[in-house]
Protein backbone atom coordinates (compact mmCIF):
# COMPACT_ATOMS: atom_id res chain seq x y z
CA UNK A 1 0.00 0.00 0.00
CA UNK A 2 1.63 3.38 -1.05
CA UNK A 3 1.37 5.86 1.73
CA UNK A 4 0.28 9.76 1.13
CA UNK A 5 2.06 12.71 2.68
CA UNK A 6 -1.48 14.17 3.13
CA UNK A 7 -5.04 14.00 2.61
CA UNK A 8 -5.00 15.99 -0.32
CA UNK A 9 -2.33 13.55 -2.29
CA UNK A 10 -4.84 10.77 -1.48
CA UNK A 11 -7.47 12.08 -3.35
CA UNK A 12 -5.55 13.31 -5.86
CA UNK A 13 -4.71 9.86 -6.66
CA UNK A 14 -8.02 8.62 -6.08
CA UNK A 15 -9.38 11.20 -8.60
CA UNK A 16 -7.21 9.49 -11.41
CA UNK A 17 -10.49 6.88 -11.12
CA UNK A 18 -13.22 7.66 -13.38
CA UNK A 19 -16.09 6.20 -11.20
CA UNK A 20 -14.48 7.94 -8.01
CA UNK A 21 -14.14 11.23 -9.40
CA UNK A 22 -17.78 11.30 -10.79
CA UNK A 23 -18.66 9.94 -7.55
CA UNK A 24 -16.98 12.83 -5.88
CA UNK A 25 -18.57 15.47 -8.51
CA UNK A 26 -21.80 13.99 -7.54
CA UNK A 27 -21.61 14.63 -3.93
CA UNK A 28 -19.60 18.38 -4.31
CA UNK A 29 -22.43 20.15 -3.59
CA UNK A 30 -23.69 18.34 -0.18
CA UNK A 31 -20.35 18.54 1.07
CA UNK A 32 -19.66 22.10 0.31
CA UNK A 33 -23.06 22.74 1.79
CA UNK A 34 -22.06 20.73 5.20
CA UNK A 35 -18.69 22.55 5.25
CA UNK A 36 -20.54 25.62 5.01
CA UNK A 37 -22.29 24.99 7.81
CA UNK A 38 -20.14 23.70 10.07
CA UNK A 39 -17.96 27.07 9.79
CA UNK A 40 -20.41 28.97 10.75
CA UNK A 41 -21.02 27.06 13.74
CA UNK A 42 -17.98 27.31 14.82
CA UNK A 43 -17.54 31.05 13.71
CA UNK A 44 -20.23 31.58 16.29
CA UNK A 45 -18.62 29.73 18.83
CA UNK A 46 -22.02 27.46 19.24
CA UNK A 47 -21.82 23.83 19.52
CA UNK A 48 -24.27 21.38 17.69
CA UNK A 49 -26.34 21.41 21.01
CA UNK A 50 -26.92 25.14 21.00
CA UNK A 51 -27.90 25.29 17.16
CA UNK A 52 -30.53 22.60 17.70
CA UNK A 53 -32.09 24.56 20.67
CA UNK A 54 -31.94 27.54 18.81
CA UNK A 55 -33.96 25.87 15.74
CA UNK A 56 -36.20 24.05 17.69
CA UNK A 57 -34.67 20.81 17.12
CA UNK A 58 -32.02 18.17 18.33
CA UNK A 59 -28.58 17.60 18.37
CA UNK A 60 -28.79 14.36 15.80
CA UNK A 61 -30.62 16.52 13.41
CA UNK A 62 -27.65 19.09 13.61
CA UNK A 63 -25.52 16.29 13.49
CA UNK A 64 -26.97 14.91 10.11
CA UNK A 65 -26.80 18.44 8.35
CA UNK A 66 -23.74 18.64 9.19
CA UNK A 67 -22.45 15.23 7.92
CA UNK A 68 -23.22 16.53 4.00
CA UNK A 69 -25.46 13.03 3.38
CA UNK A 70 -28.32 15.36 2.47
CA UNK A 71 -29.42 18.36 1.41
CA UNK A 72 -31.07 20.54 3.00
CA UNK A 73 -34.04 22.75 2.36
CA UNK A 74 -34.02 26.24 2.29
CA UNK A 75 -35.97 26.56 5.10
CA UNK A 76 -33.50 25.07 6.90
CA UNK A 77 -30.88 26.65 5.77
CA UNK A 78 -32.29 29.78 6.70
CA UNK A 79 -33.08 28.70 10.32
CA UNK A 80 -29.54 27.49 10.22
CA UNK A 81 -28.37 30.73 9.48
CA UNK A 82 -30.34 32.71 11.85
CA UNK A 83 -29.31 30.45 14.60
CA UNK A 84 -25.64 31.16 14.38
CA UNK A 85 -26.10 34.74 13.41
CA UNK A 86 -25.77 34.03 9.87
CA UNK A 87 -27.61 35.44 7.08
CA UNK A 88 -28.21 33.20 4.12
CA UNK A 89 -27.15 34.09 0.84
CA UNK A 90 -27.25 32.04 -2.18
CA UNK A 91 -25.33 32.31 -5.46
CA UNK A 92 -25.34 30.14 -8.75
CA UNK A 93 -21.97 30.55 -10.47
Amino acid sequence: MTKFANFDDLKKEWLKDAEFAQAYRDLEVEYEIALELIKARKQSGLTQEEVALRMGTTQSVIARLESGKAVPSIKTLAKYAQATGKHLHLSLV
